[in-house]
């Protein structure tokens, strides 16, 4: 199967000093999605410009024709299926159906308490997500909706005319947990991971392409138990998590013999994050640029 890579733009200049062309040259390199993160502030960038994902998401749209867009990704912290929903509707139709929904439990950083509450435990996040993710699929396939759960809830929720893609957009789940892959295996048409984060600090390589390997085992577990081929999931992995940091991005070859390990291991999509100087995504702009032209050819 076929390798994809695509990229990820935080959204953390203004659309008119450098936003914007970030986005246009995603196209021309040929990237196969430009996707953004869905935070209402992240890490380092806390205290810097960071701006909405749907509305950056909207105004690439409007300047872009063929790339795929999408959030890496969204989470219950902040959002509810209700409202949420007929945004994405509104953002797949003025992209002319090119958005794909990536979607994960969330976390304990600042989105976790944005909205005045405590950060919810792992096990409440992901009692909410296993609740949020269903709703989300009812309201972008259904043209009314009504739904009372233990967090959220739904009164004839119209989103007519629905999803220019049908039955709607697709959802990239992010999960390594066993509830979440089951979400994946059952709502998801692709599962995205970052890898073990154990393994960030004092992994090696070698150990967390036996982790990825080994999520992508239990993905198919899950898959197998609702008599699903997994290999019909698209798997997506985003970059820059793992042991290897941003070595794949120190040249051609490195990013050639990164990606290749992780096709064997049945991955479909690598993402890389649009170089930032002075971050934790500082590379070569010129190098990432090679990258994002030839080395899709390589690996075939």
């Amino acid at each position: 199967m076929n390798l994809h890579l695509s990229t990820v733009i935080l959204p953390h200049r203004r659309w008119q000093e450098g936003g914007r062309a970030s986005w246009e040259r995603a196209e021309q390199l040929g990237f196969h999605t430009a996707y953004t993160y869905d935070h209402l502030s992240w890490r380092s960038f806390r205290d810097g410009p960071w701006f909405g994902a749907l509305p950056t998401l909207t105004a690439a749209a409007a300047v872009t024709e063929r790339i795929r867009l999408g959030t890496l990704v969204t989470s219950p912290n902040f959002r509810h299926p209700v409202t949420l929903a007929k945004e994405l509707v509104s953002l797949d139709d003025i992209s002319g159906g090119r958005i794909t929904l990536g979607i994960g439990a969330g976390g304990t950083g600042f989105d976790a308490t944005a909205l005045g509450q405590d950060p919810w435990t792992p096990k409440e996040r992901a009692d909410r997500f296993g609740e949020f993710v269903p709703l989300l699929d009812r309201l972008l396939t259904e043209d009314s909706v009504s739904y009372e759960g233990n967090y959220y809830s739904a009164h004839e929720a119209r989103n007519i005319p629905g999803c220019v893609q049908r039955p709607r957009l697709p959802f990239a789940v992010a999960a390594t947990g066993p509830r979440g892959l089951r979400l994946a295996a059952r709502h998801g048409q692709a599962w995205v991971t970052t890898g073990d984060p154990k393994l960030y600090e004092e992994g090696t390589p070698e150990q967390s392409v036996r982790a990825l390997r080994g999520q992508a085992e239990r993905l198919a577990d899950a898959c197998a138990e609702l008599g699903r081929e997994a290999a019909g999931m698209d798997k997506v992995l985003l970059t820059g998590f793992t042991p290897d940091r941003g070595r794949p991005l120190e040249s051609l070859d490195a990013f050639v013999d990164f990606a290749g390990r992780h096709q064997e291991i049945g991955f479909t999509e690598i993402v890389i994050h649009w170089p930032i100087p002075d971050s934790d995504f500082a590379a070569d702009q010129k190098i990432f640029e090679q990258i994002a032209m030839e080395a899709t050819a390589q690996l075939g």
